[in-house]
């Protein structure tokens, strides 16, 4: 009995060889001729989105459907070889023709994701860049203005008042898809905060003004204002009707929180009676 131990050892020996000369056989057709399980569908730049918390079996189902890769099967049995079956990272991906199925992976493992630039114009409110992000399938609008409103946000964010209106900065940004509304909403609130002179308190007293009151200001003057050279005059005119406690008069003022798009702004309007509508009411509205 003894003496039959050593051949079973060998034996077993030869069958756990035998599989894992079988494993990285697999392994290396897959990485070197995994080119040949390329969906034919695949076109130049075709663009796949994976949601948040996507499986990898959902993840190699879209990838099937959407012609990048031929075979699930194939694509589970590599990312499962190379251990990436928990490290393929959402979001929205970019995979060109003869990719093959080692560089899918190793590309979503990398999470080397799509990147939208979007220039925020100046004036733009928080519903237009809802508007804006959301034709760039970066956003859903509804949503993120409701987070622009969110008490609890606008009070993590250190920022006075009861929106983020005036708060997100005009800019250039660099966006992902899958970002999120807060997470955006918090990056353009950050960018607001680092433009910010270092005596703007400082500043702001020296007017006679708080912050927020300053910024209020100057979203009135920057919606007022045509052109850059009629802000000085635009500006004058605001702080003379401040001192005096008048009406500011402020046009935009009247259509703001309006229903639609922007539009040309009638006698009507005019007789809003909004908090925000500075022609029924002295001194600054509530925010920006």
């Amino acid at each position: 009995m003894a003496a039959s131990l050593p051949t079973r050892f060998r034996g077993l020996s030869a069958i756990l060889l035998a599989l894992a000369l079988t494993a990285v056989g697999v392994r290396t057709y897959l990485q070197s001729d995994g080119d040949r399980l390329l969906g034919t569908g695949a076109g130049p730049g075709t663009i796949v989105y994976i949601k948040p918390k996507t499986g990898v079996q959902e993840i190699a189902q879209t990838l099937r459907e959407a012609g990048i890769i031929q075979s699930r099967w194939a694509f589970l049995a590599l990312a499962y070889l190379q251990g990436s079956l928990t490290r393929l990272q959402a979001g929205e991906y970019e995979f060109s023709p003869g990719m093959s199925l080692l560089e899918i992976l190793r590309k979503l493992e990398a999470g080397r994701v799509i990147t939208h630039q979007v220039a925020i114009p100046e004036g733009f409110t928080a519903q237009d860049i809802a508007r804006l992000l959301a034709g760039e399938r970066l956003v859903n609008a509804e949503r993120f203005t409701a987070l622009a409103k969110d008490p609890q946000l606008v009070e993590s964010l250190a920022v006075p008042g009861d929106t983020l209106e005036g708060y997100l900065f005009p800019d250039t940004y660099r966006l992902t898809r899958g970002m999120g509304e807060e997470e955006i909403l918090r990056i353009m609130v950050a960018r607001f905060h680092q433009a910010l002179p270092k005596d703007f308190d400082l500043q702001a007293e020296r007017l006679g003004l708080d912050a927020h009151s300053v910024v209020t200001l100057a979203s009135l003057i920057e919606k007022e204002a045509k052109l850059d050279r009629e802000r000085p005059l635009v500006a004058a005119v605001f702080h003379n009707r401040l001192r005096r406690n008048m009406p500011l008069q402020s046009d935009p003022t009247a259509v703001y929180g309006a229903p639609g798009p922007r539009r040309r702004i009638t006698s009507l309007d005019l007789r809003r009676k909004t908090p925000y509508n500075t022609y029924l009411k002295a001194g600054l509205p509530p925010g920006p």
